[in-house]
């Protein structure tokens, strides 16, 4: 059995002697957007230090925390943060919490984040449903070994993102009047924010939002062969948009203002997601 192997196993016993049997559904929330969390009946929360090979999350907006209830009558798994490259961990950490619960048993995804938006016609508070990506972190989780238990060793991205799920996200988009762009999301590590040069490559190759996070939790996932949906909340203009500066603050003011028709659009749509989920 390969070390990974045998950590997965590891963590998922833990997870799974403090939850029982994990949901099908697992919402991992982006910065700013833990509040919808709030919403779940809480059977049980389990910081992330309590589970073996969770790396702790550092960043402001990402507490660190695996809250499992029930949201809207559906059974899910919320992970109250995520871990990034930029923090200084190497990439089999930042997948390993998406890993783990997929390993112990979970079966579809909700990949939320916060974006820049590259375009004029973008403002802070959009959504955006994440149809494809460009991966520019200049890594990949699946480099290294290859344990034939998780995944072959050349898996197919043709596509990534679910096509029904996100169907089924645009069906409550419309119902309830919000709209919701759909957009090639282009994952960097970051820290630093892009330079409006890179802004303008990145419009270029075909990208609408840019972000720190998400690629690499999407192809550990479709990895495994796992459902996921991306869905972005635009929170800033990225550099050269706007003249404004960038700043984490102001990610994470428009992340609280954007809370309500976030929780609104999970609520309507977590019903058939979850309806989905199981037929599979």
């Amino acid at each position: 059995m390969s070390e990974l192997v045998s950590q997965l196993d590891e963590a998922k016993k833990v997870i799974q002697s403090k939850c029982g049997e994990v949901p099908e559904l697992v919402i991992v929330l982006g910065s700013g957007l833990s509040e919808l969390a709030n919403d779940i009946e809480l059977e049980v929360e389990i910081p992330y230090e309590e589970i073996p090979y969770f790396k702790s999350a550092s960043v402001q907006g990402h507490v660190g925390r695996l809250r499992i209830g029930s949201l809207q009558g559906v059974r899910v798994a919320c992970m109250l943060g995520r871990l990034h490259y930029y923090e200084g961990h190497d990439m089999t950490d930042v997948v390993f919490p998406v890993r783990a619960l997929a390993w112990a048993g979970a079966k579809a995804f909700m990949l939320t984040n916060a974006s820049g938006g590259l375009h004029q016609d973008m403002s802070p508070l959009d959504f955006l449903l994440i149809r494809d990506h460009i991966n520019l972190m200049g890594t990949n989780p699946l480099m290294g070994e290859n344990p034939e238990a998780l995944g072959p060793r050349f898996p197919d991205m043709t596509h990534i993102y679910d096509l029904a799920l996100g169907k089924i996200l645009q069906k409550a988009a419309k119902d309830l009047n919000i709209t919701v762009r759909e957009g090639v999301y282009v994952g960097t590590h970051g820290p630093t924010y892009e330079t409006p040069a890179e802004i303008r490559m990145y419009r270029t190759l075909g990208a609408d939002v840019v972000g720190m996070s998400t690629v690499p939790e999407a192809l550990a996932l479709r990895h495994m062969g796992k459902r996921v949906l991306g869905l972005s909340c635009i929170t800033n203009m990225a550099a050269g948009v706007t003249p404004a500066p960038l700043e984490h603050s102001d990610v994470l003011a428009n992340a609280s203002r954007i809370y309500s028709r976030f929780s609104k659009l999970i609520g309507h749509c977590i019903k058939d997601i979850g309806v989905e989920v199981g037929k599979k």
